[in-house]
């Protein structure tokens, strides 16, 4: 009986220090799994998982180098195991029914299972909450995606991708088919209904470089120049501006090498942007997404109502810069306690009296 004791003793901390961390045997199989399905069209489970993390933050600026890679980032796996527990109710045999109908390996699904319910088990309630949340807003999955050029796929073999870095971005390639499609006869193509094929995501202008790209892919008529103006007043450089003077309206400057700047200052807009975080979106919804209070640049003054201050939440340090606006300010009593020289934090009760909305919201990308 000692002798088993002794032996359970040994054996029950690894057997639970087994269920807290993942094989990286393990880890990429579902790398592997989730880069597979991300290629193919409208996939139910990783277009939940991709727009999630996107709204989250879990994915930085480029969803698509993130989904491609999980392997190598454990933090965003981590979340896409989450994800994919919410999407299936965070119910286990609905979460391994999910993994096995991705094709992982058999010695793989119940340790992913085992992690993830023990790593989530307390988050059930906010998980459900959450997607009931998400689901409002939620238009369907977007992926068939094509792999960065470095991408290797799970037989080893290097996957071939689109030169143009717009339509790499885009997954998009080259086909009979699409060929086919840009030779139909005039008839055919007044039979069809009307819709709006614009691509409507931001994170492939971050691969733009020249003034002569974005002519080229959303025409001469819907892009023009103007003088980019900061904070304070003053011009700063010159910015471009795509589908001008409409709600889509998008600001871009171009920084070479160190990258594009994107600019939102107009809603309701059709863009996809980083993070899910649009003009217009309610100070609650940017809290949700740094996941804590953060401080922010009093109104009515220098800089006034820039976030100031992130808190090391999820948005500090991605190069993401907002600027707020109270829409309710006619009580004097209330608009003075964030006015003026000083800082404040986005919990203060007083903000949801008021009404504060996103004004403008700016990304860095590389």
């Amino acid at each position: 009986m000692k002798r088993f004791l002794v032996l359970m003793a040994l054996v029950l901390p690894l057997a639970i220090s087994a269920q807290n961390k993942l094989a990286q045997a393990v880890a990429d199989d579902f790398s592997a799994r989730v880069a597979h399905h991300y290629q193919q069209k409208n996939d139910s489970i990783t277009g939940y998982i991709a727009e999630q993390m996107t709204r989250s933050g879990n994915a930085g600026l480029d969803i698509d180098t993130t989904i491609f890679n999980l392997k190598g980032d454990p933090a965003a796996l981590d979340a896409a195991l989450k994800y994919l527990y919410q999407y299936s109710d965070c119910n286990r045999q609905r979460f391994i029914a999910n993994l096995r109908s991705m094709n992982l390996q058999s010695n793989s699904v119940f340790p992913l299972a085992t992690y993830t319910a023990n790593k989530y088990k307390n988050d059930t309630k906010a998980l459900l909450e959450d997607k009931a949340d998400f689901l409002k807003t939620y238009t369907g999955p977007v992926t068939g995606k094509t792999p960065p050029p470095s991408y290797v796929n799970a037989a080893g073999e290097v996957v071939a991708t689109a030169t143009n870095p717009v339509a790499a971005a885009n997954g998009e390639q080259p086909s009979a088919t699409a060929a086919a499609a840009n030779t139909a006869s005039p008839a055919a193509a007044t039979e069809a209904t009307p819709t709006d094929t614009r691509n409507w995501e931001v994170r492939p202008l971050f691969q733009v470089r020249t003034p002569e790209q974005l002519v080229e892919i959303f025409g001469k008529d819907n892009v023009t120049q103007r003088d980019a103006i900061n904070l304070a007043g003053d011009k700063e450089g010159e910015a471009y501006v795509i589908y001008p003077d409409t709600d889509n309206e998008l600001e871009i400057q171009f920084d070479g090498d160190n990258g594009n700047i994107i600019t939102f200052a107009h809603y309701p807009s059709k863009w996809k942007s980083p993070y899910g975080i649009k003009a217009g979106d309610p100070l609650d919804k940017l809290i949700k997404v740094n996941g804590r209070p953060f401080r922010i640049n009093a109104f009515e003054w220098t800089n006034g109502g820039l976030v100031s201050d992130w808190q090391g939440g999820a948005l500090d340090g991605k190069s993401v810069v907002i600027q707020l606006k109270a829409n309710n300010t006619g009580d004097p009593k209330q608009y003075d306690q964030v006015t003026g020289d000083k800082i404040i934090r986005s919990d203060m009760p007083v903000l949801k009296k008021l009404d504060v909305i996103v004004q403008t919201v700016s990304f860095k990308g590389n």
